[in-house]
């Protein structure tokens, strides 16, 4: 199947990938040049705007960090609104449901049908295929893409027949990976400045009823070694905290727990970490602790 892909970055890249492994022909554009080449030298079509992409495709995907870039590339000059083509638009970003929303009515009266399809797993989960793929939207357009959006990983859950479905299960998600990250920090420096050792906490803790997604994936593959190179930039993180807080006080939810997990992270971000990496946060509770995870890895 043809189809577009818009957004060559940590998350886009290895997606693009997977498909192109799959015997999809892709048409991508980003505005980095150097970020299209790896698909590039695998055959994949070059276009030079959102629009010359939309006017070539008839299903693009977008894959963009921020609710601004993707903004820019749906309304702006040359922007994906103004394509002749394109009849379906998927979006894989975490953007929250107001702005699917708002995607979807612009796109409706250029006869585009919008299917929300974000995911969990991060970088390395889409280097291995191993993603949570969550999507929403006309059955019959999800059933259109199911070939593509499968390759990204063995769970497809389909939330249901609205776009901004899959938003809300998508911010369910990266709340509790962002609670899960701020808390496993804290209590891992906690436990190595009692005297434990880091990979005796990951073994214990995997094994028992506080196992998460930090203690099982973020903290084994960039914390123990130091690198702190997970895949994602802290303001990224904090973007999806703010879009969860803001979907649960509209419905009437409080949520207490992650407000507090959104001040650990914005304590971080006002000492200069927006643009570090997420797992970063650990440094940040090592300074205020005196006390630095030794490297195990």
């Amino acid at each position: 199947m043809d189809a577009g892909y818009l957004g060559i970055g940590n998350m886009g890249l290895p997606m693009a990938n997977r498909l192109l492994d799959a015997g999809h022909t892709l048409t991508v554009y980003d505005i980095r040049e150097a970020a299209m080449q790896p698909l590039l030298e695998r055959q994949a079509l070059r276009a030079s705007s959102p629009k010359d992409l939309a006017d070539r495709c008839e299903i693009v995907f977008v894959s963009l960090p921020t609710l601004a870039a993707f903004r820019a590339v749906a309304f702006g000059d040359n922007g994906l609104t103004l394509g002749k083509a394109m009849k379906l638009l998927v979006n894989t970003c975490t953007i929250g449901v107001p702005f699917v929303r708002e995607i979807e009515a612009a796109m409706a009266a250029q006869g585009v049908t919008v299917v929300d399809c974000p995911i969990s797993g991060g970088p390395p989960g889409a280097r291995a295929g191993t993603l949570s793929v969550m999507v929403s939207g006309d059955p019959a357009a999800v059933e259109r893409i199911r070939p593509m959006i499968s390759q990204w990983g063995k769970t497809l859950t389909v939330a249901g027949d609205k776009p901004g479905a899959a938003q809300v299960l998508k911010l369910t998600n990266n709340i509790l990976s962002a609670v899960a990250l701020a808390a496993t920090a804290e209590a891992f420096v906690m436990g190595a400045k009692g005297g434990l050792d880091p990979e005796v906490m990951v073994a214990a803790v995997s094994a028992g009823s506080g196992r998460n997604s930090a203690v099982e994936s973020k903290f084994p593959v960039s914390v123990l070694d130091r690198s702190f190179n997970y895949g994602a930039e802290m303001h990224i993180l904090m973007k999806d905290i703010d879009l969860a807080i803001a979907q649960g006080e509209e419905l009437g939810v409080p949520m207490w727990v992650c407000q507090a997990a959104r001040l650990v992270f914005k304590h971080a971000m006002h000492q200069g970490a927006a643009k570090e990496d997420l797992t970063a946060i650990v440094k940040y509770i090592e300074r205020d602790a005196g006390f630095e995870i030794p490297k195990t890895r």
